[in-house]
């Protein structure tokens, strides 16, 4: 049985890489959270509308999927999902499979809403490409 090779010790320029990281996406989380009010949502909101757009599932995302997904209880997604709903956010409609499921679909102007967000949010992302290139040779380095 071959021994193991205890990893590399990290550098100066590893914790300067993490360090710049950590901060990149503190910044990037303000920068996020100040669009989303901006366009008239908190964070939650946004991170909602964001989530059931992004679902990849068979059918639309559910409150339970939802809640899974922003880490909060279901009762919190059910609320989050309700405010949602009473600003033509959200629609919700009942599985056709399993009528017991909420089945959960963006409307147009939330739509809009998220889409001019995200471009936002996605230019503000490349404006730290060299970060994430430290880091990705950060990683690599070290065998991560």
């Amino acid at each position: 049985m071959a021994a193991r090779r205890s990893p590399p010790p990290l550098s100066t320029e590893d914790f300067q890489s993490v360090g710049a990281f950590r901060l990149a996406l503190r910044k990037f989380a303000a920068f996020s959270d100040a669009s989303a009010r901006e366009a008239g949502l908190t964070s939650q909101q946004h991170q909602a509308l964001l989530a059931i757009r992004a679902h990849s599932g068979p059918e639309p995302m559910t409150i339970g999927e939802l809640a899974e997904c922003l880490l909060i209880k279901n009762h919190s997604a059910v609320e989050l999902v309700g405010r949602l709903a009473e600003r033509d956010l959200v629609v919700r409609a009942p599985s056709e499979a399993d009528r017991r499921r909420i089945l959960l679909r963006l409307t147009p102007p939330a739509e809009a809403m998220l889409e001019a967000i995200t471009r936002r949010n996605l230019a503000e992302l490349s404006s730290n490409g060299a970060i994430f290139r430290d880091l990705l040779r950060t990683l690599k380095r070290i065998g991560a």
